[in-house]
């Protein structure tokens, strides 16, 4: 399964992701990655969730970051969950890298059981129908914000 967070600048994409790993990495018995381009949320998120820097792997296309993240999945049979923030920060995320990248992930994630959340710098107006039903918007003061997790 793959979701893509969506939301304005500020409407609490980062705090969903890190809330939700958090949630899931307290009830779960496999593991969770959370990817950022950065080390800021070290201390926020429960410390067996896995945090990975994708800035120290040179991540510069889709093409790349599809592979780092089938190179995770690979390395960490147990790999349940990967969690996905700022990645649209280091990278250019058209609407046909984001149609490209579900199709892969999808059937890599059913292959071995793993779940992606990747939070992409869209609304869901700016998203095609054929992709709605893959994204979750935030939204600053909204009952969106407090949609977790499907099971």
């Amino acid at each position: 399964m793959v979701k893509f967070i969506l939301g304005e600048k500020g409407a609490g994409k980062t705090k969903w992701l890190i809330d939700n790993a958090n949630i899931e990495m307290k009830k779960g018995n496999g593991n969770i990655a959370f990817i950022d381009v950065d080390d800021d949320h070290i201390f926020t998120l429960n410390y067996n969730v896995r945090l990975i820097n994708a800035m120290e792997f040179n991540i510069l296309d889709i093409e790349a970051f599809y592979g780092f993240l089938c190179g995770l999945m690979g390395m960490d049979y147990d790999l349940e969950k990967v969690y996905v923030d700022g990645i649209y920060k280091i990278m250019d995320i058209s609407i046909e890298d984001i149609e490209n990248l579900l199709d892969r992930l999808s059937k890599v994630g059913k292959k071995f059981n793993t779940k992606f959340y990747i939070n992409i710098d869209y609304t869901l107006d700016e998203i095609p129908e054929n992709l709605k039903d893959h994204c979750i918007e935030v939204g600053l003061a909204s009952k969106k914000d407090k949609v977790k997790i499907e099971a």
